[in-house]
């Protein structure tokens, strides 16, 4: 769920899968990580959903 998420997020702002990670996370690495069928602690699960939240209220504005 969270990937598709993500995905729809990168495809929408057409953010680059690294740049994404490391500004929601800290990780470049954390899209590839979920493709690859990483599920992420319910923290960092929260993080990414708050960091998608807080980027499209900005964008919106």
């Amino acid at each position: 769920m969270l990937r598709m998420i993500v995905e729809k997020h990168l495809k929408t702002w057409r953010v680059p899968p690294t740049r994404f990670g490391r500004d929601a996370v800290g990780d470049p690495c954390f899209v590839f990580d979920l493709r690859d069928g990483r599920e992420p602690r319910p923290r960092t699960e929260r993080r990414v959903r708050a960091y998608i939240a807080a980027f499209e209220q900005e964008r919106a504005q």
